[in-house]
């Protein structure tokens, strides 16, 4: 059985890492590079950092604080923020990324997964989704870096994050946006649904509050990674706290 992976978020709103509750409200919560270098030593196996408002903001990442990041790093780097093109996501490898994550550019565009994908190659390319429950279906939403710019989409989360993987995507990220910051557990029974609709792997976003609900997840929903942030930020439990606990759970974990 392939090792579960502990990846650390970094939403990034003008250069400062932020957090927030169930999207709204952010708080200060330090330097990306040091924070990511924190994490790094902890064991996290990958590090993901958002530029919360680029898509909104109709602009893509800032090349330069991502270049800043990557140089401190020798584990996975994903990057997110407004990548609306073939060119915009080749220069964020260029600039030390390992991967690139699009969302709401791919909602009003499915076809730039194909286009980074048949280039870089699926391994590079991550959907993230951001999904919540509305009149009992799992719903799409784009631009939610801010409570003044989100909204909901038309397409339904099960049936878009099968279209992603068809047009490319070699990982999908499901942000369970009603979880977010509540530090409640991750939502299973989201997670369960989307995990049996995929073939590539699924990384659980939002909700943990302890070392106890990465277990959980793997264990209940069999999700390939799980990402966290407030937790980690906070010091409310740290990634080698987590590993500690799938290690006694039996779970496989990199050292």
């Amino acid at each position: 059985m392939p090792s579960k992976r502990i990846i650390a978020c970094l939403d990034v709103r003008d250069g400062r890492v932020v957090k927030g509750v169930r999207f709204e409200g952010h708080a200060d919560m330090g330097d990306p590079a040091e924070l990511a270098a924190r994490y790094r030593d902890q064991g996290a196996d990958e590090i993901v950092i958002y530029d919360i408002t680029a898509s909104a903001e109709r602009r893509t990442i800032d090349y330069g604080w991502l270049a800043r990041v990557a140089r401190v790093l020798d584990i996975p780097l994903a990057v997110a923020g407004g990548i609306r093109s073939l060119e915009q996501a080749i220069a964020c490898l260029e600039h030390g990324a390992d991967k690139v994550s699009i969302n709401s550019p791919a909602l009003e565009r499915p076809e730039l997964i194909a286009e980074i994908a048949e280039v870089a190659g699926s391994q590079c390319v991550v959907v993230g989704v951001d999904s919540r429950a509305i009149d009992g279906q799992w719903r799409t939403y784009q631009y939610t870096g801010s409570a003044d710019t989100i909204r909901r989409t038309p397409r339904l989360t099960l049936d878009w994050i099968v279209e992603a993987q068809d047009r490319g995507a070699g990982e999908i990220v499901l942000n369970c946006m009603d979880q977010d910051g509540v530090r409640a557990g991750y939502d299973i029974a989201q997670l369960k649904a989307a995990r049996q609709r995929l073939r590539i792997p699924l990384v659980a976003s939002g909700g943990a509050g302890g070392p106890q609900h990465f277990v959980d997840v793997f264990e209940q929903a069999d999700v390939s990674a799980a990402l966290a942030a407030g937790i980690f930020h906070a010091g409310v439990a740290t990634v080698s706290d987590v590993k500690a606990a799938m290690r006694d759970a039996g779970l496989e974990v990199r050292p």
